[in-house]
């Protein structure tokens, strides 16, 4: 029976020192690429799908209390909507328009499933947004056959996954955003369109009917009523989407300021001042843009021509810590169950040691012989990496397999790891190895438990600092939450017993009678201690304090109930006597 343990996801790649020999003669460009997923939401719920729509789909959220469209398929886009339209609006134009609600945790997960199917072009792959990611192909590129065949291979690739992709490949991280996403567009104004650069708004008008053969545009004609769309035209020629080393600035000068990462208003302002294009930017005093537009124009014109440093840095993958162990032949008893798992959690919790991690959730899977899947799940009252801990759980979980045929595959797999740091006792050898014993004695008591009911189920106690009697607990997650030594002090005792104040039927005086009716029945008291007086939280609106100060009276009865009264003296609500609770 081999005992694979699986290999750990990869981290940050090592630098590799080249021998002399080796060594380029001049230091190579950088090269980033931008992979951007315009239909990522859509092309998510249509592979879960498989087929099933076929009708064109709109992926909608909530915004002011309006569904818009976040995301289209390509049928969508065919049939003339946009992304940010009303679902409304969008039914009007489309009749047969599928939607679905977006998924913000789905999208997210499936932008990281692309991230770990990308980082086989790169090890720097970084995520960048909701719906795009950023690698570094610096010394990658001729791994697969030059730029050139890596983008066809990304493309094709993307094609099978039923994912659309758009990219860019370029020296900075800035440019390749650009080319990614405005490289099928070519300049637009939101005005009338003409392609005169670099004039006033009058001088233009006046120099647009002169033009020989220039089609003339309706007078003030916005793109949104039938002018031109900014942007989103056709590429004039020559585009292409990988800016060859060092060519930078011939690549961006004809993409519209918007390739620049900047804001709606800001590029607004721009248009209407005639720079359009981010050449018309390029030869501008950079100091004059600054005082003018602030420092964020010349600093995203910096990045995107490589003057100011844009690096990428791909997140760590998370530790992940799983045991494998394959059989040669199918088990089914439960002697064989345990045995197999005394093989796998040694090799397990030494890796949980070797990262100062413990387990909190541990996952057991159990594949069959006819391709059925068996899991059990366990929480610990605390993180553990230690192998007498975890079994009896395991153990206690594993009646609930059914091994059907046989069971030819185990796979153990913590879930949730915390930090668990060794801990060094202080002070009297046997007092802290009897404490070391209580907590873990106590913690393996509320594991079991927890396997039985559930972890959810064992509650406790714990103090808050307040001094109204109904807030000086609180119920938290005995699993989750650490036991507390000693209760703060307080000067007067508290009622065992606590429940909603009741109506008390006496005189509407701050002293208690000795005889008053409480619960349909009179009662005679035979001692009474007090005022306490308590005041409300004053920065609180507490509904059930309206009633203002409260003067607390513990009182004993004829028959031997200890109660807990108070007089209210009436603020916001009217006066009387209650009762609070009992000291039992």
């Amino acid at each position: 029976m081999p005992l694979r343990p699986e290999p750990p996801r990869p981290e940050s790649p090592a630098p590799v020192s080249p021998t002399p020999a080796s060594l380029p003669a001049r230091a190579p460009h950088r090269r980033i690429l931008s992979l951007w997923f315009p239909r990522l939401g859509a092309d998510r719920i249509l592979r879960q799908d498989r087929g099933g729509i076929t009708a064109p789909l709109a992926v909608t959220e909530e915004v002011s209390n309006m569904q818009v469209i976040s995301s289209l398929s390509a049928a969508a886009e065919n049939a003339g909507l946009l992304v940010g339209q009303s679902l409304r609006d969008a039914h009007a134009v489309c009749a047969h328009l599928v939607a679905r609600s977006r998924n913000r945790p789905a999208e997210q997960a499936f932008l990281a499933a692309l991230q770990r199917w990308a980082a086989q072009f790169s090890p720097w792959v970084a995520a960048e947004g909701e719906d795009a990611l950023v690698l570094d192909l610096t010394g990658c590129a001729h791994l697969f056959g030059g730029e050139a065949a890596l983008v066809a291979r990304i493309d094709a690739e993307c094609a099978a996954m039923g994912v659309s992709v758009a990219l860019g490949l370029a020296d900075t991280r800035g440019a390749a955003w650009a080319l990614a996403r405005f490289v099928q567009g070519e300049v637009g104004s939101d005005r009338s369109g003409d392609a005169i650069q670099q004039e006033a708004r009058a001088t233009r008008a006046r120099a647009q009917p002169s033009r020989a053969g220039a089609p003339q545009k309706g007078k003030g004609r916005h793109w949104t009523r039938g002018g031109t769309a900014p942007d989103r035209v056709a590429s004039p020629a020559g585009q292409v989407r990988i800016a060859p080393p060092g060519q930078t600035y011939g690549a961006l000068a004809p993409l519209p300021v918007a390739a620049l990462r900047l804001d709606p208003a800001m590029v607004a302002q721009l248009n209407r001042l005639g720079l359009r294009q981010i050449g018309d930017l390029l030869g501008q005093p950079r100091a004059a843009l600054a005082r003018r537009f602030g420092r964020g124009l010349v600093l995203r014109l910096d990045q995107a021509m490589g003057s100011a440093p844009e690096p990428i840095s791909p997140a760590r993958a998370p530790d992940h810590f799983a045991v494998r162990l394959t059989l040669p032949e199918p088990i089914g008893l439960m002697s064989d169950l345990l045995a197999a798992l005394d093989r796998m959690l040694p090799q397990l919790c030494a890796r949980l040691e070797a990262r100062g991690k413990g387990a909190r959730v541990l996952r057991l899977e159990a594949q069959r012989t006819d391709q059925a899947a068996e899991v059990v799940e366990v929480t610990l009252a605390r993180p553990s990496r230690t192998p007498a801990r975890i079994r009896p759980l395991l153990a206690m979980k594993l009646e609930q397999l059914d091994a059907g045929f046989g069971i030819d595959q185990l796979r153990l797999q913590v879930l949730q790891a915390e930090p668990l740091h060794g801990r060094r006792q202080v002070g009297h050898l046997e007092a802290g190895a009897r404490a070391r014993a209580a907590d873990h004695q106590l913690a393996d008591v509320l594991g079991r438990l927890g396997a039985r009911v559930g972890t959810e189920a064992l509650t406790r106690y714990h103090p808050v600092e307040t001094h109204v009697p109904e807030k000086t607990a609180q119920l938290q997650a005995a699993a989750w939450s650490e036991a507390v030594a000693r209760w703060p002090h307080v000067a007067r005792p508290r009622p065992v017993l606590l429940w909603p104040p009741e109506l008390v039927q006496a005189q509407d005086v701050p002293e208690l009678d000795a005889c008053f009716r409480w619960r349909g029945r009179d009662w005679h008291c035979l001692q009474r201690e007090g005022p306490e007086r308590i005041a409300p939280e004053w920065w609180l609106d507490d509904p059930n304090w309206r009633s203002g100060v409260r003067d607390y009276w513990r009182v004993v009865t004829e028959d031997g109930q200890r109660l807990w009264l108070y007089f209210a003296h009436g603020a916001a609500l009217s006066r009387g006597w209650f009762c609070q609770g009992s000291f039992g």
